[in-house]
């Protein structure tokens, strides 16, 4: 038991009376720490407020740059430990730092519910001013995470919008040239009947068409300058042989793969009667399916960028879901696709023994999207943006976004979490990216967000548990 004349000497209760002070002294008790003994650990339930008497004690809080250390203090009366009891229910059920004395110390040291009822009790009205703080901070953190997170979304929406605008523009424009294509190909098949072909001759043609189709998708890679090569060859045989504009109907010909020699076989098909038109005809039904190919390269490409749009936004799932994380990724970097300046090269790494994890994809996402922004901006347009994935002591999701920046210095490293924090200039930054993705990853996923960096390769380093929180 402590004496009230102990106590009466502490600043925290040197305006209580007789009477507050007894009841402090028989609900207390003093304990003594030798130098360098742990008075209480980060993590551990709360269950103590302490109040130093004598000694000296140090606090420190483990953080995702490292352990950050307070200046030891001897000064009679600091307080740590369950400081939030008061709250009951929604007081923090563990220490939020650690406690050690740097000398032999003298703590008074009160049960945290004593504490909470002795606050509640004594100060009413202190207990609904402070807690009327806690909630209007909070309301105001969940209002800057809103907006955080809507500056995020529309981040991505303007590479979006640029990497939907060129498959679009490019299936209008292979649309617009198609229609004059394939108006000129039917002008050309009444030529041939008009003609007099035969249906066996058309059917023979037409064959000889979807060949060359088939033919074009499985077509090896070649140099301009074999290509240039083969049109020329391509065009002689067509002006040798009678064939209008045959110039003009030679590209289109090679790159479905028809060669020198092939207007031989194309006579022997349609006769050499219907040898002029059948080229012409063959030369644009080729040049329709190669705007077809491009509709549908650039439709595919629309759909695949919406599904990344989905995926990014998890609209349609669950909020708590078990995830793939090389998905979540890949939907957020091409996301980003129309935001990566052409000076930053884009390189991902992933673990293929990684397996899924539970998690908030959405929110995960967001995570992603903020490191990925800062890598960017780290890099001022020039540099590497690498993802990596890698599992870790098979119980552990590591998730690396690494730049080739200068580097966060290491007078910072303790202070780029903290909420408001920023080294970017007026307008240009929150300060809150990297303290809401410590908050998804450590509060919401039970991980961990740290970040090792020197000049020329900074990781920020996420890591998640594979196995599902017990109260997600």
């Amino acid at each position: 038991m402590t004496s009230t004349d102990v106590l009466r000497g502490l600043f925290l209760f040197e305006k209580l009376d007789d009477e507050k002070l007894e009841w402090l002294a028989s609900h207390g008790e003093e304990r003594e720490f030798g130098a360098g003994e742990l008075i209480v650990r980060q993590g551990d339930p709360a269950e103590c407020f302490l109040v130093l008497i004598d000694g000296e004690i140090v606090m420190s809080t483990e953080t995702p740059a490292g352990v950050v250390t307070m200046t030891p203090t001897s000064q009679r009366g600091v307080y740590a430990g369950a400081t939030s009891a008061y709250l009951g229910d929604r007081a923090p059920d563990t220490y939020s730092h650690s406690l050690r004395a740097t000398k032999p110390s003298r703590l008074f040291v009160l049960p945290a519910k004593k504490y909470g009822l002795m606050i509640g009790e004594w100060f009413p009205m202190a207990v609904h001013l402070l807690d009327g703080v806690r909630l209007g901070g909070l309301a105001q953190r969940e209002i800057i995470d809103r907006r955080q997170r809507l500056t995020a979304l529309g981040t991505i929406t303007a590479g979006l919008t640029h990497e939907l605008n060129n498959p679009a523009a490019a299936a209008v424009r292979a649309v617009g040239e198609m229609r004059e294509k394939v108006r000129s190909a039917r002008r050309q098949l009444a030529s041939l009947a008009e003609a007099g072909i035969s249906a066996g001759r058309l059917r023979a043609l037409i064959d000889l068409q979807e060949g060359c189709t088939d033919k074009a998708a499985s077509l090896p890679a070649r140099s301009p300058l074999d290509i240039s090569d083969a049109e020329d060859e391509l065009g002689d045989e067509l002006e040798a042989a009678g064939v209008s504009d045959g110039w003009e109907l030679a590209p289109a010909l090679v790159a479905a793969g028809f060669k020198a020699g092939g207007v031989e076989r194309v006579r022997d098909a349609v006769g050499e009667e219907h040898l002029s038109g059948a080229m012409h005809w063959l030369a644009e039904a080729i040049e329709i399916n190669q705007m077809l190919n491009e509709v549908t390269d650039a439709t595919e490409r629309i759909s695949s960028l919406l599904a990344s749009a989905k995926q990014y936004s998890q609209m349609d799932r669950a909020p708590y879901q078990t995830i793939d994380v090389r998905e979540l990724l890949d939907s957020t970097l091409t996301m980003f696709r129309g935001k990566i300046p052409p000076g930053i090269s884009l390189a991902t790494d992933y673990d293929p023994e990684l397996p899924p994890i539970p998690g908030y994809a959405g929110e995960l996402n967001q995570v992603w999207t903020n490191l990925i922004h800062n890598a960017l901006d780290a890099m001022a347009g020039t540099g590497t943006l690498t993802v990596r994935t890698r599992l870790e002591h098979d119980t552990t999701a590591l998730i690396e976004i690494c730049d080739t920046g200068p580097g966060v210095p290491e007078h910072l490293r303790e202070r780029i979490f903290e909420p408001f924090f920023t080294t970017k200039s007026v307008g240009e930054g929150t300060g809150l990216g990297l303290d809401i993705s410590f908050r998804i990853v450590a509060g919401r996923h039970g991980g961990d967000l740290r970040v090792e960096s020197v000049p020329g390769d900074t990781r920020f380093q996420v890591r998640l548990p594979l196995a599902e929180l017990p109260s997600p």
